[in-house]
């Protein structure tokens, strides 16, 4: 339960802190995308005997720079890349789990999450990556920023935008593996959007918006965890079903904007 509580907390501040920069992007499926698209990572792990999670790094990595090297080769949108590489992976890990004889997964925890079951591996690769995430969120800031909210604009300094939205992508992929650990494939975009889209209501600037989101985050993934314990339902559906239900509440009871 300790290590279940360390995971929730880390799921609740890093999601909302990438997913405000995926709401002002208005990328709210990708995190969705990536979540399905690392399945064959962690299938691999299981089936070598490491631990999923480090598997699913490098898989959900890979993927992230995919999507922007195939819009840009094919020309096609970042959209339809996404959603080329989300069913050709998922599918993939599907055949590969069936195929598998020498696991046996319970494919429902990889959907809707397993937080109970973390290990103290789990534990420590989310920790590596929760570090590597805030160092790339504090060089990349100015730069994600820009390229967020006048995209235009970054296209005159196109190399550096490139790197900061490969950066981006990578940054989100690795969010992603630590949210699958508790929310499940399925789940993980609700941790990712909805803390964040709550903390656009709430807040003005974007830091505060960050900040904001980490905190309704966090309270949302240990409220979840407690509920999932003490009422014998899956973690990932009662950590988005309290995200969801602060989400409402905010919307129905803040006050509304006066038109100038």
């Amino acid at each position: 339960m300790v290590r279940a509580l360390i995971g929730s907390i880390l799921v609740g501040v890093m999601c909302p802190l990438v997913g405000a920069y995926t709401v002002t992007r208005n990328l709210a499926f990708i995190g969705d995308a990536l979540a399905h698209a690392v399945l064959p990572g962690i299938v691999f792990g299981y089936i070598v005997g490491v631990n999923p999670a480090i598997a699913a790094v490098p898989t959900g990595v890979a993927v992230a720079v995919l999507v922007r090297t195939l819009s840009r080769r094919a020309g096609l949108s970042s959209d339809t890349s996404i959603g080329i590489l989300f069913a050709t992976m998922f599918a993939l890990g599907l055949v590969m789990l069936a195929t598998a004889s020498t696991i046996r997964v319970n494919i429902e925890d990889l959907l809707l999450g397993q937080i109970l079951a973390i290990t103290p591996t789990g534990i420590y690769v989310s920790l590596g990556i929760t570090v590597m995430v805030i160092l790339g969120l504090f060089a990349f800031h100015h730069w994600l920023l820009f390229t967020s909210f006048d995209p235009l604009g970054a296209q005159v300094n196109s190399t550096r935008a490139s790197v900061a939205d490969h950066a981006f992508l990578v940054m989100l992929a690795l969010v992603v593996v630590i949210g699958i650990q508790a929310a499940g494939i399925v789940l993980v975009m609700a941790m990712l959007v909805t803390p964040a889209a709550t903390a656009y209501l709430l807040a003005r600037r974007f830091v505060s918006i960050m900040m904001t989101g980490a905190a309704l985050g966090t309270a949302a993934a240990v409220t979840g965890l407690y509920v999932s314990y003490y009422f014998n339902v899956s973690a990932g559906p009662a950590m988005t079903l309290v995200a969801s239900g602060i989400f409402v509440l905010v919307v129905l009871f803040r006050p509304r904007a006066t038109p100038a």
